[in-house]
């Protein structure tokens, strides 16, 4: 990043929050020493700025300071059309019509001399993403719910069961090619994931229908996801220190590698340590035991469990029974 551009980015980072030298720092990936220049170059230049001292000190604007708005950069506005093609390839999207035409504007906003190589480069460029063929209807009403507060009632199909569940919203995200909703349930007395694709019906409550924040803020910090048995279940959150955690190693192929590297938590923890060979060393919660012994079942032959035993013998266990199943029925 141009120095030029920095500062005027500086700027703009100062009219939504303060912010310290260093978090500047880390943001632009320079040093502390290089961002407390930008700050006197911008001061000398009749930025009207001030700092304060303390735990949330920090550099501010003057109140009542703003930039005129700015024109995106031909490389800016590269990256937003990787981001909203991105978006496209999903089936369904709180803003379906605009991913569209944000894109046609920035194309348009765009000199003619790069507008030309501008598809060559999208071609070349790509934020993958499944292609999935779903609708989501109530996807816009799960995300304002969770931004305002709500709690709702939804009419959910998942693998196990049709019913109606009591939720509070936290928020919706995607993952492989699906949209969840991070939702406390008061159904179950837990937060848990929901596809969204499988809320059939919505119905918006009262204020919290008569529950208290407490009992939310007493859930189990790990969430679960309503449909376990599905081929697409999240990995628990491997951060949370409060519950017994188990280490697991693993051996991987470089297929194998691949589907490890999709999962949002344990995709970092792999690394290579051969020829061709992929180590996964990772802990999880033991509440996880059995999604480990199904999701290590699915992947077959391409890992290999080799701590701790116990996961070893469960997996040839689940193994032996459908061998089992099919024995002597291939004739």
């Amino acid at each position: 990043m141009k120095r030029s551009d920095r500062l005027t980015a500086i700027v703009m980072a100062l009219q939504q929050q303060s912010e310290t030298a260093q978090s500047l720092a880390d943001k632009f990936e320079v040093s502390k020493r290089t961002i407390l220049r930008d700050m006197q170059t911008l001061s000398e230049m009749g930025v009207p700025l001030y700092g304060e001292s303390g735990p949330r000190g920090g550099y501010r604007l003057m109140e009542g300071y703003h930039l005129p708005p700015l024109a995106l950069s031909e490389e800016e506005a590269l990256l937003t059309l990787v981001a909203l093609q991105g978006m496209t390839q999903l089936a369904d999207s709180p803003f379906n019509a605009e991913r569209w035409t944000v894109m046609d504007k920035l194309k348009y906003a765009l000199a003619p001399s790069y507008r030309s190589q501008l598809d060559t480069k999208l071609e070349k460029m790509e934020l993958f993403m499944p292609k999935r063929s779903y609708r989501a209807p109530y996807l816009t009403q799960l995300l304002e719910a969770a931004v305002e507060g709500h709690a709702i009632e939804v009419f959910y199909r998942s693998m196990r069961h049709e019913r109606w569940l009591h939720l509070l919203p936290k928020r919706v995200y995607t993952a492989n090619g699906f949209w969840y909703c991070e939702a406390y349930s008061f159904t179950h007395g837990e937060s848990r994931s929901f596809r969204v694709d499988r809320v059939a019906e919505l119905r918006l409550l009262d204020e919290q229908a008569g529950m208290g924040t407490a009992a939310v803020q007493q859930s189990d910090p790990y969430q679960a996801s309503e449909d376990q048995a599905s081929t697409t279940i999240l990995a628990p959150d491997l951060f949370e220190q409060r519950t017994e955690r188990v280490r697991i190693v693993a051996r991987l192929t470089y297929r194998g590698m691949l589907q490890v590297e999709q999962d949002e938590h344990l995709g970092e923890q792999v690394h290579l340590c051969g020829d061709d060979v992929w180590e996964l060393d990772a802990e999880l919660p033991r509440s996880e035991w059995q999604w480990a012994v199904e999701w290590f079942y699915r992947i077959g032959m391409d890992a290999e469990v080799l701590e701790p035993l116990e996961l070893r013998e469960e997996v040839a266990k689940l193994a032996a029974q459908v061998y089992a199943r099919y024995e002597g029925k291939s004739n």
